[in-house]
């Protein structure tokens, strides 16, 4: 289960991305996660996903 706090959950993903997912499609896979819910959850918070970096920043 994913944290539900928007910048724990920020804190999760990247590192996630970091070390284990190829990308954010893989770890939304892995994660059975929603893509677009979680592209806004930390949208409201400020960040963007960033495919040639593999992180949201």
């Amino acid at each position: 289960m994913l944290p539900n706090d928007p910048v724990m959950l920020l804190s999760y993903v990247n590192t996630q991305l970091r070390d284990r997912a190829e990308d954010l499609d893989s770890f939304c896979k892995t994660e059975n996660a929603d893509k677009a819910a979680l592209c806004r959850k930390l949208a409201d918070i400020g960040y963007e996903y960033d495919a040639a970096q593999n992180r949201f920043l």
